[in-house]
């Protein structure tokens, strides 16, 4: 495991300490969001891509390839396991423009990370492909608000959740939205879910015709100060202050050059990438 934490490390370009504590966990997250894509290429083409972990390595490591989330945090935990961080895989309902939490079912997968001689834990997350998305861990703490890197984020209790456990939302700032204001991201609770259940999910989400990831392509990258997102035809920039710039794409050429020019991704031959 050590030659692929190393592989990783050098993919992300991360030169830090190799170590359990909080600068290391906030650093190699930040350094991963902003090197490796977030992309649903395979579940485009209504292929579930592999979450064993020689394949993750394959695919985000040693390929010109990014993933969705079940890929981004499963490589990630094993990495941060391999440090010695405790991690607890959870399971998330993505809330972005819903009525109620409970109109979303659980798909999208977070970490709960236990760092060795802190107080509480830290909620990290490098695979939520939207601009809300965290850059750095967060602690589990709930109304307060947090920086982490360019952005500002704040966990939350839900109101009135009728499960036993309770129920986190993570909120972000977003400067874009008339003002600036505060827009819910996901929802979840602290039971953790293992490796069958994101296999399920994960065939789930790339093979159901109703998905929203076998309809269009959406494709993110982060930079600093900057924001990049592809979602079927339209490309959008954003920057920390909130400027956007958009552009619609023409034909499929013009898509696999900004895929490659602007998210560093070679598409699979044969993939068709518009609609």
């Amino acid at each position: 495991m050590s030659d692929v934490v190393e592989k990783y490390f050098e993919r992300i370009g991360w030169e830090g300490e190799r170590r359990a504590d909080v600068a290391t966990l906030k650093g190699v997250h930040l350094a991963h969001t902003r090197a490796i894509p977030f992309e649903n290429l395979d579940a485009l083409r209504r292929r579930a891509p592999s979450l064993d972990p020689v394949d993750l390595v394959a695919k985000l490591v040693d390929s010109r390839r990014g993933g969705y989330c079940y890929e981004h945090n499963s490589l990630f935990s094993l990495v941060l396991e391999a440090l010695g961080f405790g991690v607890t895989r959870l399971t998330a309902r993505v809330v972005v423009g819903a009525d109620r939490i409970e109109s979303r079912p659980r798909t999208h997968m977070a970490l709960l990370v236990e760092v060795p001689g802190e107080p509480g834990p830290y909620l990290a997350d490098v695979g939520f492909g939207a601009l809300g998305s965290l850059l750095e861990p967060v602690p589990l703490v709930a109304d307060t608000e947090f920086r982490d890197a360019e952005r500002r984020h704040r966990l939350v209790h839900a109101p009135e959740h009728r499960g036993p456990s309770q129920m986190w939302v993570l909120e972000a700032y977003a400067p874009e939205k008339g003002g600036g204001q505060w827009e819910a991201q996901y929802a979840f609770t602290l039971e953790p879910f293992e490796k069958p259940d994101f296999e399920v999910i994960n065939w789930h989400i790339a093979t159901n015709p109703r998905s929203p990831f076998t309809q269009r392509l959406f494709v993110q990258r982060v930079a600093p100060g900057r924001h990049f997102v592809l979602v079927g035809r339209v490309f959008t920039e954003t920057k920390a202050d909130g400027t956007v710039r958009q552009r619609e794409l023409t034909d499929e050429a013009q898509a696999r050059r900004v895929l490659e020019d602007e998210f560093g991704i070679v598409a699979p031959e044969g993939a068709t990438l518009l609609p």
